[in-house]
């Protein structure tokens, strides 16, 4: 008997698997178009959207963004990167910025739409505290450059919990409370889990699918073996407990995102 239920469960992972991955692009056109109020009758949803991603450290865009960089890629989407620092912590700014480049262009975006800052007063460093009316100006002079519409960062745990990540959360928090913003940019956090779920790689994939969020991108095989390669560009990092991260991280495979709402909010700046 314990060998059917177990024989069974397998079997209806199997079938849940299955359905996720035949009803993932018409569920991310369908969250693109309702985003954007595009037409209904539109195929070509991704030429629409201009997206940013802003992250903290040359790899954040592959060990938490992937998925979602891939989609859009694949969606003929126009995606930004802006990192707010070279990661100098271990004195290898000019290294990782190289390899930050080479990790994009394996993800699809090119280096003209790469941008590295390296100020004095974003370093790459969990006990420094980031101004966050620093990156809200940054993050702003690149959405009005760029007519930028999206906006994907870390959420207010910062996935792993690095005060940078944290940092950057606050600073699009900060600007989508003075409606400053475009008002056809919309502000994606990318959703922090538990320890058990974020280890979980694919086991993972029915509760992202079926909890709700705002927006939410799956890779498979082919996609994961490209943000496997990203992350393989960036041989500074590549210490041992990366590769059980490559290996274990649903981030790997899925990103779930929910909206940052807009309007005023009594928030501290620094």
């Amino acid at each position: 008997m314990y060998v059917y239920l177990v024989l069974f469960a397998v079997l209806s992972y199997l079938v849940c698997i299955k359905y996720i991955y035949n009803r993932q692009w018409h569920a991310l056109r369908s969250s693109l178009k309702r985003t954007f109020n595009v037409s209904s009758e539109r195929k070509t949803v991704g030429a629409d959207v201009r997206a940013l991603v802003v992250t903290a450290h040359p790899d954040d865009e592959c060990m938490f963004f992937a998925p979602a960089i891939i989609r859009l890629v694949e969606l003929n989407a126009s995606v930004h990167l802006l990192c707010l620092s070279e990661g100098n912590y271990y004195h290898q700014g000019s290294q990782r910025r190289e390899e930050l480049l080479r990790s994009c262009a394996v993800l699809g975006i090119p280096a003209s739409r790469v941008t590295v800052i390296n100020h004095e007063k974003l370093p790459d460093d969990p006990k420094a505290e980031w101004s966050v009316s620093l990156i809200s100006s940054a993050v702003l002079r690149h959405i009005t450059d760029h007519c930028i519409n999206m906006v994907l960062t870390f959420d207010g745990r910062g996935v792993s919990g690095h005060a940078n990540h944290v940092a950057i959360y606050k600073a699009v928090r900060h600007l989508a409370s003075t409606g400053e913003l475009p008002k056809d940019c919309v502000l994606f956090a990318l959703e922090t889990v538990g320890l058990l779920r974020k280890y979980t790689s694919v086991l993972d994939l029915p509760f992202s699918w079926f909890l709700p969020s705002h927006f939410h991108c799956v890779v498979g095989p082919k996609g994961y073996k490209q943000a496997k390669a990203a992350m393989l560009c960036h041989r500074s990092q590549l210490l041992w407990f990366r590769y059980l991260y490559i290996t274990f991280s649903r981030y790997m495979f899925t990103n779930t995102f929910q909206i940052v709402p807009q309007g005023p909010k009594n928030l501290k700046i620094y």
